[in-house]
């Protein structure tokens, strides 16, 4: 079996055209699979050999179709430490078959099924003959959900054809057949939509695999964060006004918080962070100004904003949106 390295470090760039890119040799394909994605170990299962990659780059969200013969790619820990960025990738299995190694998991991967993995962290995705198959990768906080929570479902199964993948993968293949649509300001929207509705499914997931916390405190907390998300835009809220909502003492609302090692300071200031961040890199909002969105999501204080986005993002909100 050959092995091919890529030790270049390729992330990826924003264009707005469909790129497609047909291999007829091996060495020309790991180029292009290290190109499209991170640096990968390339290993083939046959002497012959021919690919096509057709993609739409977004950003840093890269959604790519990937035709071949049987292959491997492996990333390594060197591969790794060589990195800056980090990604998740998610698969749909469109044709063939494929298997993702992850975490000590394995998980084989028919037509319609799923499967998340962390380009951080080592990993090996095989193909014993042809495949077609849909990859969508984006960096971790482009998610909305902590990547220590997703790295639970690395290399697991997750079936179109059951529970929240009986509406995601039928989507995510429309997104395959429809690449020449994700262009412009709604196309840009379109795709992080996506990784909104794939955040959905991999919650859903994990609430299905979490032990309860503290009997009803569970569900509590759940209805709480619920609340939370659908007020975020009132600058009034507060522990004291959650806890009316929710018929409870504000320091029984603490306990529920703390018993999740959290705060409802803390959760609310990251959920509308988030928010607010990704506000700035919709470009159907950038005729708004950093104040408008801020507002939108709580903040009435502008220079508050600026000054606690630094902190969490490391750049002014301006720096951000520029960049």
């Amino acid at each position: 079996m050959a092995v091919v390295n890529s030790v270049t470090e390729a992330a990826p760039v924003s264009v707005d055209s469909i790129s497609c890119a047909v291999a007829d040799s091996f060495a020309h394909w790991r180029t292009l699979v290290s190109q499209s994605f991170v640096p990968l170990e390339v290993r083939r299962q046959s002497r012959t050999f021919h690919g096509t990659l057709r993609s739409r780059v977004l950003d840093e969200l890269s959604i790519v179709e990937v035709t071949a013969n049987g292959h491997q790619v492996v990333r390594t820990p060197s591969l790794i430490a060589a990195s800056t960025r980090q990604y998740f990738k998610l698969n749909l299995q469109l044709t063939g078959t494929g298997l993702l190694v992850q975490d000590n998991r394995e998980a084989t991967l028919r037509p319609g099924d799923l499967a998340v993995y962390d380009t951080n962290r080592p990993y090996t995705l095989e193909f014993e003959e042809d495949f077609r198959t849909l990859v969508l990768m984006f960096p971790h906080d482009v998610l909305d959900l902590p990547a220590d929570s997703v790295g639970q479902l690395t290399a697991v199964r997750l079936p179109g054809d059951a529970g929240l993948g009986r509406l995601i993968s039928p989507f995510m293949v429309q997104l395959a057949e429809n690449l020449d649509v994700l262009s412009g300001a709604s196309g840009h929207r379109l795709a992080y939509n996506a990784v909104d509705l794939i955040a959905t499914m991999f919650e859903s997931e994990l609430n299905l695999r979490r032990d309860p916390v503290a009997g009803a405190h569970g569900d509590l907390l759940g209805r709480i964060r619920s609340y939370v998300d659908g007020h975020l835009g009132d600058p009034e809220l507060c522990p004291a006004s959650i806890a009316a909502a929710h018929f409870i003492s504000t320091r029984h609302l603490h306990n529920v918080f703390h018993e999740a090692d959290s705060t409802v300071a803390s959760w609310i200031r990251s959920r509308r962070l988030e928010h607010c961040r990704r506000d700035l890199r919709d470009p159907i909002l950038s005729d708004r100004s950093v104040g408008t969105i801020a507002a939108r999501w709580g903040f009435v204080d502008a220079a508050h904003f600026s000054r606690i986005f630094r902190t969490a993002f490391g750049e002014t909100p301006s720096t951000y949106r520029r960049a």
